[in-house]
């Protein structure tokens, strides 16, 4: 074999060796990187978690208003729904209230016979949500004192007429009246049995004030427009309904029509509206 052969065939092998180390090289970094990913991996899932736990006592609706206490008896999502009438009613009316707000005691004053009478012969059941939206556009605590009292009287089976009590009583607008616990206790002598010490108590620890600021929360993720927010069976009411415009006439008409063939609710399990104010 010639010296020429045998330098081709050592520059072949020192070829083939060094393809073989540089494919290691890179096996070796290929490795390292997968290895490095996967701690990076772990550790932001460490991150997220951990920020995670951090939040996962906290209240989201910032407030400082204590514990969580929901009234007795609330229904729907995250219970923030107060129902009034029978539970197997064929339609539901749904009803997002603001106790200063102007436009709401209208609708309520305005309709109230019909939507207690509609309520009483189990054509409807009604949900209330509270709002205190005046409290942030107003200034003030009138909605938020208010909203406590009203879920105070759920708790003894007395929101219907106690709400009915509230608007036929609301302060202007102005006049943050609603934020004195003595005002909203004077006013639930109208109704019967329910200014007792619990209820007093309720009101002046202000037991359910976390439980309203997550339902005033709730209306403003809800994407409403304002209060009065009224929806019966998941369609607004007004200001108006189709080409017809929101009327005691009208409103026991769509009523009617949305129960059509239907039967009346008998299942109670709380006092109907009005029935014990005075």
């Amino acid at each position: 074999m010639s010296e020429k052969n045998q330098e081709r065939k050592r520059t072949a092998r020192e070829r083939l060796q060094q393809e073989r180390e540089s494919e290691k090289a890179r096996e070796r970094r290929r490795r390292l990187l997968i290895v490095s990913a996967a701690v990076v991996a772990v550790l932001g899932l460490a991150a997220v978690v951990g920020v995670i736990a951090a939040n996962s006592g906290k209240d989201d609706s910032g407030s400082d208003a204590g514990p969580l206490l929901a009234p007795a008896g609330v229904q729907g999502k995250d219970r923030l729904a107060i129902p009034v009438g029978a539970s197997d009613a064929p339609s539901t009316l749904t009803v997002w209230e603001d106790f200063r707000c102007p436009a709401c005691a209208s609708f309520e004053n305005g309709l109230r016979d019909a939507i207690h009478e509609l309520e009483q012969a189990g054509r409807i059941k009604v949900e209330y949500h509270l709002a205190t939206i005046i409290d942030g556009n107003m200034g003030g605590s009138g909605s938020l004192r208010a909203a406590n009292a009203a879920a105070c009287a759920q708790d003894a089976g007395k929101f219907a007429p106690y709400h009915d009590v509230l608007y036929q009583n609301q302060p202007p607008e102005t006049d943050d009246a609603f934020a004195e616990n003595s005002r909203l206790i004077e006013l639930a002598g109208k109704v019967d049995g329910l200014d007792t010490p619990a209820f007093r108590s309720c009101v002046q620890e202000g037991r359910h004030d976390s439980w309203v600021d997550k339902s005033n929360t709730a209306f403003q993720n809800g994407g409403f427009r304002g209060t009065p927010t009224v929806l019966l069976n998941g369609e607004s009411v007004f200001p108006q309904k189709g080409s017809e415009q929101i009327s005691v006439a009208n409103f026991k008409k769509w009523v009617e029509e949305a129960n059509k063939g239907k039967k009346p609710g008998t299942q109670r399990s709380t006092p109907s509206p009005g029935s014990s104010s005075s």
